[in-house]
């Protein structure tokens, strides 16, 4: 994206609806799975929109950090979506290697019905 694009796209998300945060919906191109769902602050978007990597905002860390910064499991942006509510962003990425923490390929693997 070009520096304009992601000013826009920072512009338009509704972070003051959860304190600086908003959901994040991760989807592999791949195969369509659903992955994980997580939370940005404005300067996760940034950094993910700036470096084609998913970053986050850690509730438990009190910080960013970078999906893969330890296990290289990486999850590259392909493309990401506002939602109707400007207030959730969906991104379609590539994945390499497991998503999960548990080693599984989602963090959905849970079944509960």
């Amino acid at each position: 994206m070009t520096e304009e694009q992601i000013q826009k796209l920072i512009a338009d998300v509704n972070f003051q609806k959860m304190g600086g945060l908003v959901p994040v919906v991760v989807q592999d191109t791949s195969n369509d799975k659903v992955l994980m769902q997580a939370f940005m602050n404005e300067e996760a978007l940034r950094l993910t929109l700036e470096t084609g990597k998913m970053h986050y905002w850690s509730r438990t860390r009190n910080r960013i950090w970078m999906k893969g910064e330890t296990s290289g499991n990486c999850s590259y942006v392909r493309s990401v979506a506002l939602d109707c509510d400007s207030d959730s962003l969906l991104f379609r990425v590539q994945q390499l290697g497991p998503c999960c923490h548990t080693g599984s390929d989602t963090c959905f693997y849970k079944s509960v019905a």
